[in-house]
């Protein structure tokens, strides 16, 4: 069975290609969002076993979407993305339990190593 995944990011043309990028790649997308409130609507609604989250959203920041998500009950695997690399985040996500894809290196492959 497909692992499930939400994207979110607010560049419609970087969903549009995480999108068919991955389901090339065996995943599931069953939904995307633009900004943070959304997102964590969608990963409640939809159950995803991923939420690909950008960092930078227009609202809140990919971050605290993470923490927010990872409250509820089932939560889902959380994996940040960003163009920029993962040590310029290290100190903000200290303690979490999400891994890290940059942008510019996604791939089912990529993906499914961070998911170990």
């Amino acid at each position: 069975m497909a692992r499930t995944v939400l994207i979110v990011d607010d560049h419609e043309g970087f969903r549009r290609v995480a999108c068919a990028l991955l389901e090339h790649e065996g995943f599931c997308v069953v939904g995307e969002a633009a900004d943070g409130e959304s997102a964590i609507a969608q990963a409640r609604a939809l159950r995803p076993a991923v939420v690909l989250l950008d960092v930078h959203l227009p609202d809140i920041d990919g971050f605290e979407v993470a923490a927010r998500v990872l409250e509820g009950p089932d939560a889902p695997s959380i994996v940040l993305t960003s163009s920029r690399a993962a040590t310029a985040y290290r100190r903000r996500a200290q303690g979490m339990d999400v891994g890290f894809v940059a942008k510019a290196e996604l791939s089912g492959q990529t993906l499914s190593a961070v998911l170990g």
